[in-house]
């Protein structure tokens, strides 16, 4: 059942979640997104380019991070409003993965429009790497 304005605080937690991403996952979002820069999986060219490695694509990050609030809405499309900035890079071992974690926060609630603006912390191993990420989501 979706929230209701009514039933939020400013400065409530809403959605908590840790979204793991490796090297296939890199692969398949390339495929769907047409986005086939070579920092995304080829590790000598991410290097070459001063980076730590292959790195997720930004808009897998944001994507990612809009995932849980969209879950707490109970609908993807109640989300009128997104941004964020993108401000570290997320590395990708191989082997392995890496864990993009999300807390989803009231920043702010307008009952004039119906709206709550969700806060985001979005780090890797306590490292931000969205910075300002905001979601406006309309709510009854």
């Amino acid at each position: 059942m979706a929230p209701t304005l009514a039933e939020l605080m400013v400065g409530q937690e809403v959605a908590r979640a840790e979204v793991v991403v490796d090297r296939a996952r890199l692969v398949r979002y390339a495929g769907a997104s047409g986005d086939f820069n070579p920092i995304h999986w080829n590790e000598r060219v991410a290097t070459a380019v001063g980076l730590p490695g292959v790195i997720a694509h930004g808009m897998w990050t944001m994507g990612a991070a809009a995932g849980p609030v969209a879950e707490w809405a109970g609908d993807p499309g109640a989300i009128v409003d997104y941004q964020v900035r993108f401000t570290r890079p997320v590395p990708v071992p191989d082997p392995g993965s890496a864990t993009v974690e999300v807390v989803a926060v009231i920043g702010a609630l307008d009952e004039e429009a119906g709206t709550a603006r969700i806060d985001l912390t979005v780090s890797v191993e306590a490292t931000r790497v969205l910075g300002k990420a905001q979601a406006v989501v309309r709510l009854s």
